[in-house]
């Protein structure tokens, strides 16, 4: 049986301004097995990328439990948490977030330069993930320079370079073209099945939802059981 990477129980998450609040997420609980591609879909405002942003220590929850890696995340100070992110998540966001100043490869090295490797290590490590998003032709060109499809490809890259433990990814196809998107898609599909990574996309299109092994749905804040 696989280990559990997402263990979450009646989670909740408030948000306050001035004397108004608002429920994200009400009660949540739900677990995720290493290795697997999970698909969080909802309408707009139905707490997604909230739940998201929560299991990759970016958001903190108001209440419940959460544990992710093994790991009691919510009882971590900032530093401790940021020291976390950047061995166990990689991030890919809908509008890449590329430096444009920086080329692809000095895009995708940015993370590695937190960690201890040397910088013959940190080019094999880029070299790798270039290669394994199909742009290793490409690593001297700027973001200005590619499409949004090789955009968002070199983004993945930067997202998996560090071999992370979990692969979030939020709307990743939204800002692209249809035949793009297939694209970008198709890569995290094989960084799921040929490298077992696992994955946690949040997106509103049921196409993208179908590259998942597991789909969940959200709506005002709640997780409807599986198969809902």
């Amino acid at each position: 049986m696989a280990k559990l990477v997402v263990e979450i129980s009646d989670l909740s998450k408030i948000f306050k301004r001035d004397s108004f609040s608002v429920a994200a997420l009400e009660n949540v609980s739900l677990t995720i097995a290493e290795g697997e591609f999970v698909c969080l879909m909802g309408p707009s405002g139905s707490g997604k990328t909230t739940l998201l942003n929560i299991i990759a220590g970016i958001d903190r929850p108001t209440g419940g439990r959460l544990r992710v890696v093994e790991q009691e995340i919510n009882g971590l100070s900032e530093d401790r948490l940021a020291a976390w992110r950047n061995v166990h998540v990689g991030f890919v966001f809908q509008t890449f977030n590329l430096i444009p100043v920086l080329t692809a490869y000095e895009n995708v090295e940015l993370p590695l330069l937190l960690t201890k490797l040397s910088s013959k290590e940190r080019k094999e490590h880029v070299l790798t993930a270039l290669k394994l998003v199909g742009l290793e032709d490409r690593i001297h060109h700027y973001p200005r320079q590619l499409s949004g499809g090789q955009e968002q490809r070199v983004a993945i890259a930067r997202a998996i370079v560090t071999d992370p433990t979990l692969l979030m990814a939020d709307e990743p196809t939204g800002d692209l073209d249809a035949h793009s998107a297939d694209e970008i898609l198709d890569i995290l599909s094989r960084l799921n099945k040929d490298f077992k990574k696992t994955i946690i996309m949040v997106t509103h299109d049921p196409r993208a939802a179908h590259h998942a092994t597991v789909v969940r749905h959200l709506e005002k804040g709640q997780l409807l059981p599986l198969g809902q």
